[in-house]
């Protein structure tokens, strides 16, 4: 797995796939008669992921390629709608991540990106609901619970999972969410 970092942003979009899996830009890659071809999508998901830094046109051409190649690839809707988010493609983006979270059920990214997108759109209470289900899918999953937590104090709508999550995030965090549920605790 891999992360788009945006220094805007506590939380980025998580992209799925491998670093130095693209050996060329140029898609290259046949395509078969086979309707669903999940090996092809999945090489050029792991493509595009590997270039996701660079040109993010050409990148998301590796997601549109993986997804004609297999429409129910799950990680290629995801990567695709961080691409759009990162473009402020927040509709785009929210589908994506809505058909990735419904092809990937056991998988807390698309659930946090959705979340991400919906937050950015001002949609608040689906923002928190998605970051929620992240957690009920992958409980204890700290990305799930800094999003979750930092939308509720951002929003005024902490509740009385709130407290527990912070300590969890100074626990396990890095220093600066530690230093941030540090803060928050000793309100």
């Amino acid at each position: 797995m891999r992360a788009i970092f945006c220094a805007a942003v506590l939380i980025a979009p998580l992209v799925l796939g491998c670093g130095g899996c693209a050996s060329s830009r140029a898609i290259d890659i046949e395509h078969t008669d086979d309707p669903r071809n999940p090996q092809l999508a999945a090489e050029l998901t792991h493509r595009g992921a590997a270039l996701i830094a660079d040109e993010p046109a050409e990148v998301a051409e590796f997601f549109r390629r993986a997804l004609e190649a297999d429409l129910y690839y799950g990680p290629a809707h995801n990567n695709l709608g961080s691409v759009y988010l990162n473009a402020g493609k927040l509709y785009e983006a929210a589908e994506e991540f809505d058909w990735a979270r419904r092809l990937m059920p056991g998988h807390p990214d698309p659930r946090i990106n959705l979340g991400l997108a919906l937050e950015r759109g001002g949609k608040i209470d689906e923002a928190l609901d998605a970051y929620a289900s992240a957690i009920e899918v992958y409980p204890n999953h700290l990305p799930s619970m800094q999003a979750l937590a930092r939308l509720q104090l951002r929003s005024d709508r902490a509740d009385d999972t709130t407290e527990s999550m912070h300590r969890e995030i100074r626990q396990r965090g890095d220093a600066h969410w530690h230093a941030w549920a540090n803060k928050q605790l000793s309100r």
